[in-house]
């Protein structure tokens, strides 16, 4: 077994956690914290052979991903942190399986999440990455000024956990399934574009960065201001990282970026016309940014993970 505890969260997942703890079987430890889930999640995990741990968020830090690495109990010091829609690959252990048996040199890593896009797997496009296999005895994570209403909740949101130590990156991926539909996808990001116009406008955006190297801290500082960032980012996606070949699939993904990256500039730029605090422009206005569709139009503020 892998000597490394794996912990999955959970909030009404009863759909997609069997596939996700199925995944962990190679490893030693699977802990599933769960937010008083109602579907069932719970008894599925029990079943599985998870141990479950209860999670209650009292609207202040420590957040879940936090709270989990000090209070779960977890056997090991290495940990893998997951989502409920994430899936281990066999290829993925392997590689976790001989990093622990010739000994890290890392005190974290990160881990490349391959979207699977209602049932398609993309194989091109811009991956996502994030560091969810690190050493708990160095890691902590950053506090953001975002417990005000509206962009409030659990998880903690877009940045990494902070590890005292250097950092690498494995080569072999994780699945992200993103099956929820596509309305449902939208009011997450609408949320999620509250969150990050948010944090930029209370200045928190740049100290949330300091994980990235030099380089990716300057360039994401740019994008951040510039105009045309969404059609960047389209650019990249679908041209630079070719993620015009993975047909529609991919393309309604690159859609949901753009729109994505067009409602922070959005909630920005009318934050500052009208002289607001980064609190004032997260928090709901019953109007979202243009783009939304009408069956989304208001988005959420604890939505589910």
């Amino acid at each position: 077994m892998i000597p490394v505890s794996v912990l999955v969260m959970t909030r009404d997942e009863r759909a997609v956690i069997a596939r996700c703890l199925n995944s962990a079987a190679a490893f030693d430890e699977v802990i599933v914290v769960d937010s008083a889930s109602t579907d069932g999640t719970q008894e599925i995990a029990a079943a599985a052979g998870a141990r479950v741990v209860a999670y209650a968020w009292n609207g202040r830090y420590p957040k879940k991903h936090e709270w989990s690495v000090a209070q779960a109990g977890a056997r090991h010091p290495w940990q893998l942190h997951l989502d409920a829609d994430e899936e281990i690959t066999p290829a993925l252990a392997e590689e976790v399986a001989r990093l622990m048996a010739a000994g890290p040199r890392c005190a974290g890593y990160f881990i490349t999440g391959r979207p699977i896009w209602q049932g398609h797997r993309l194989r091109f496009g811009t991956p996502n990455r994030k560091l969810v296999l690190f050493d708990s005895r160095r890691v902590h994570y950053p506090h953001p000024d975002d417990l005000a209403p509206g962009v409030s909740w659990e998880m903690e949101m877009h940045y990494q956990p902070m590890v005292d130590g250097p950092v690498g990156r494995l080569r072999q991926p994780m699945l992200h399934h993103l099956e929820k539909p596509v309305a449902a996808l939208v009011r997450r990001h609408l949320f999620y574009a509250r969150w990050e116009a948010h944090v930029r406008l209370n200045g928190e955006r740049a100290r949330l960065d300091r994980s990235d190297r030099p380089l990716r801290r300057r360039l994401k500082a740019v994008l951040r201001e510039a105009p045309l960032t969404p059609w960047l980012v389209a650019a990249v996606d679908l041209v630079g990282r070719l993620g015009v070949l993975d047909g529609p699939p991919g393309w309604q993904r690159a859609r949901l970026r753009i729109a994505y990256y067009r409602w922070i500039g959005r909630l920005v730029r009318r934050a500052r016309r009208r002289g607001l605090s980064g609190q004032s422009a997260g928090a709901p206005t019953g109007r979202e940014p243009a783009g939304a569709d009408a069956t989304t139009a208001s988005a959420p503020s604890t939505p589910r993970p």
